[in-house]
C-alpha cells in the first residue's frame, strides 16, 4: 500500500469510529510500524483533518462548533483529589477536553484529554497508576486550567459550583 493510499485508509477508519483507535491498531490495520502511522497522522493533521490524539488513541473531532458551551476552569487539587475532579465535572455534564499549566521556563503546556466518561477518567487514572507518571499539574504545585465542554452555560455554571463546594476550584483571594 502507498503512502497516499494508507492516508486514505486511516482517515476512513478514524471517520467510521466514535471511540479512539491508538496508533498500534492502525499499525497494523495498515500493516506498517507504529511510528510510521505516528507520522501519517502528523501529515493528515497538517492537511486540515482536525484529528485528536488522546491517552487512548486518536479520534476524529467530528463535533459541530455551535452544539455546546465551551468554558475554562482553573483548579488547584492535591495529586489525591484528581478522581474526585474528573468524575465530578463527568458526572454533572461535562467533557475534559484538556488540561493546561503555565510552567516557569517552558510556558504554557497542555496535554489534550478527551474525557467524556468515567470510564475515560478510569483507563487516564489507571494509565497514570501503572506508568507511575505524574499529573501535569504537579509541575505547577496542583494549579491547573481545564478546557470544559458542555451542553450549555447552565451545566457549566453547576460544575463550577460542583468543584468549588469541593474545595477543587481555584480561587486566589
Amino acid at each position: 500500500m502507498v503512502a497516499c493510499e494508507r492516508r486514505e485508509k486511516i482517515k476512513d477508519i478514524l471517520s467510521n469510529t466514535s471511540v479512539p483507535v491508538s496508533a498500534s491498531k492502525l499499525a497494523k490495520e495498515c500493516d506498517v510500524s507504529r511510528q510510521i502511522i505516528v507520522g501519517d497522522i502528523a501529515l493528515i493533521r497538517a492537511g486540515g483533518l482536525d484529528i485528536q490524539a488522546t491517552p487512548r488513541g486518536y479520534i476524529l473531532s467530528k463535533q459541530p462548533k455551535n452544539d455546546f458551551y465551551e468554558g475554562c476552569i482553573a483548579c488547584l487539587h492535591t495529586q489525591d483529589m484528581l478522581e474526585t475532579e474528573l468524575y465530578t465535572i463527568l458526572d454533572f455534564g461535562g467533557s475534559i477536553i484538556d488540561v493546561t499549566v503555565t510552567h516557569a521556563v517552558y510556558g504554557e503546556i497542555s496535554a489534550n484529554l478527551q474525557l467524556n466518561s468515567r470510564f475515560d477518567a478510569d483507563l487516564f487514572l489507571q494509565k497514570l497508576k501503572n506508568t507511575e507518571a505524574r499529573p501535569l499539574s504537579a509541575l505547577t504545585d496542583g494549579v491547573h486550567l481545564h478546557k470544559i465542554r458542555c451542553a450549555s452555560k447552565e451545566i457549566f455554571d453547576r460544575i463550577c459550583d460542583a468543584l468549588k463546594q469541593k474545595g477543587i476550584l481555584f480561587n486566589n483571594e
